[in-house]
């Protein structure tokens, strides 16, 4: 924000720090290709300016997609649930495929986080729209991991992909060699036309019909802009 010379807002007392918020951040050690931020500025700027000063002073792969000004918009971004792709390292994909058909058969999948106030129970099998094997990028990539795709409902506490893991781990014995490799790839309303979804999936979807979080857009200068950006939801 500095080297783009923008006049952020600070909080007010003993201790200001700059009015940035992130809606749904990715988790520690999470990719991701779709994050929104929200931002106060002490005065009136053109959003095209805003954009093109801050992508000028990012670094080469974090790019700026689009900023909206929230005051002349016609209503704030939905973010409600989130497009992941999981990279298994080691993990035959027919043994992905059994743990994510033992996964959606489930009726629950309770799994543990340890927090700052103790332990938190929460079911990773509520937040799951989707979940499938995606063959197509195993192929393209690397023939020794297994892909997955999901559609994560963002709900509160949070379920985070490395809760699913947990589950998977649990129902089905499924661990990769080494850390997997998370990335989201879109998120935004859900309840839109058409998911966001494999070319060629090859398992089951759960409950399809409460929607997926959609993306749109071609031609992007550096190749994001189609598994970033989405309808009714603009990044800032």
């Amino acid at each position: 924000m500095r080297k783009a010379g923008l006049p952020v807002a600070y909080s007010a007392g003993f201790s200001p720090h700059p009015k940035i918020s992130y809606s749904g951040g990715a988790p520690t050690g999470a990719a991701s290709e779709a994050e929104y931020l929200e931002l106060a500025l002490t005065e009136t700027c053109d959003p095209a300016g805003v954009r093109d000063r801050l992508d000028a002073a990012l670094p080469a792969g974090i790019d700026v997609i689009e900023v909206t000004d929230l005051a002349h918009a016609p209503e704030a971004p939905r973010l409600e649930a989130s497009h992941w792709q999981v990279v298994l390292p080691g993990v035959a994909p027919a043994d992905a495929q059994r743990a994510v058909r033992a996964f959606i058969a489930a009726p629950e999948a309770e799994v543990e986080r340890l927090t700052s106030k103790g332990i938190r129970r929460l079911d990773a099998r509520a937040a799951v729209l989707t979940i499938e094997l995606y063959r197509r990028a195993a192929r393209e990539q690397d023939a020794g991991c297994a892909i997955l795709r999901m559609v994560v409902r963002h709900m509160t506490p949070a379920v985070r992909p490395d809760d699913i893991l947990v589950a998977l781990r649990r129902m089905s014995d499924l661990a990769p060699s080494s850390p997997p490799l998370v990335t989201r790839l879109a998120q935004g309303p859900l309840g839109l036309a058409g998911p966001v979804v494999p070319e060629h999936p090859v398992s089951e979807h759960p409950v399809p019909e409460q929607g997926t979080p959609r993306s749109h857009g071609d031609g992007a200068d550096q190749g994001q802009e189609k598994a970033t950006r989405l309808d009714a939801a603009a990044p800032a």
